[in-house]
């Protein structure tokens, strides 16, 4: 019963850390969009959140084979997890952002962010409620 209870819960953590990396990285290619030979970086964000609810086998993930070893956390990604932006056109100093898809990327991605905020908060309030006695109001 309690496991139904987190399920949704733990699927939205998982989502807004994901979202949380996603902007940061984002973010990190807007800062570097003077900087020359920068390479634009990406999340696919879909696959990621398949790995992190162990939806799909996550390439390269460290085996707890034993109680004691430490888990990584869920949607942490390496380097190798991040995959670098399409360009769509080039430039003279080999610098791979695009200004306008990034500020796209990052507004969208902010909007979906607090979305799943929202949604948790949404879950959690619904939950005390429906814990609270009748007589209290």
């Amino acid at each position: 019963m309690l496991n139904r209870l987190t399920d949704t819960l733990n699927f939205q953590t998982q989502a807004l850390t994901l979202r949380a990396e996603r902007q940061r990285l984002l973010a990190s290619n807007i800062a570097n969009a003077d900087t020359p030979g920068y390479q634009a970086r990406e999340i696919d964000f879909a696959k990621a959140l398949r790995e992190a609810t162990g939806e799909i086998a996550t390439a390269g993930a460290l085996a707890t084979t034993q109680r004691g070893h430490i888990a990584p956390l869920a949607g942490a990604r390496g380097e190798s997890g991040k995959e670098y932006a399409l360009q769509s056109q080039t430039s003279l100093d080999s610098n791979g952002v695009d200004m306008d898809r990034e500020r796209a990327s990052f507004a969208d991605n902010a909007v979906k962010y607090e979305a799943t905020l929202r949604f948790i908060n949404g879950s959690v309030r619904t939950t005390l409620d429906s814990m609270k006695s009748h007589t209290q109001g």
